[in-house]
């Protein structure tokens, strides 16, 4: 989630239909007027910081430019653009991803409301440990079911 919306970075496209990062880079550049702001969007300085905090990557090295966040309209059309049979079918299966996420968190109301409540807490900078914290809190408060019934006949003495 980034500025409130499901998306999946250049980076990992990339990595999904085997090409390189800067190939992907390159098809958005070519075909600009495909990829309007709720298709994709770049990163800012803050939220690239903030991503590389979260999964711990090395600050040596790595990329030049800003990463790409693309919604899922943006990975549609991302596979066009590149044009391979391995974009075109990796595309399919991240879309069926996405609609699959949209449908367990509508049919799972409670689902929603606690993945809205993470969301809400990680807008205020709140540290994942304390978000995990709360939510193992709140795990722990349902009781344990009752003793088993036993099954089959009593035992003859």
């Amino acid at each position: 989630m980034i500025r409130g919306q499901k998306v999946m970075l250049d980076a990992d496209l990339a990595e999904l239909y085997q090409v390189p990062t800067k190939r992907v880079n390159e098809q958005v550049q070519r075909n600009r007027g495909r990829f309007p702001k709720d298709f994709m969007f770049q990163l800012t300085e803050a939220e690239a910081r903030n991503l590389r905090s979260q999964i711990a990557t090395s600050s040596w090295g790595g990329r030049r430019n800003l990463p790409y966040a693309f919604t899922e309209h943006g990975v549609a059309m991302l596979s066009a653009v590149l044009a391979s049979e391995r974009a075109v079918k990796m595309s399919v299966l991240i879309i069926r991803a996405f609609v699959r996420m949209r449908e367990l968190l509508a049919n799972h109301k409670d689902l929603a409301i606690r993945v809205q409540r993470i969301e809400d807490v990680q807008h205020r900078q709140a540290s994942v440990i304390t978000i995990l914290a709360d939510e193992i809190s709140e795990l722990k408060l349902i009781p344990p079911p009752g003793p088993k019934r036993r099954i089959g006949f009593p035992r003859q003495a």
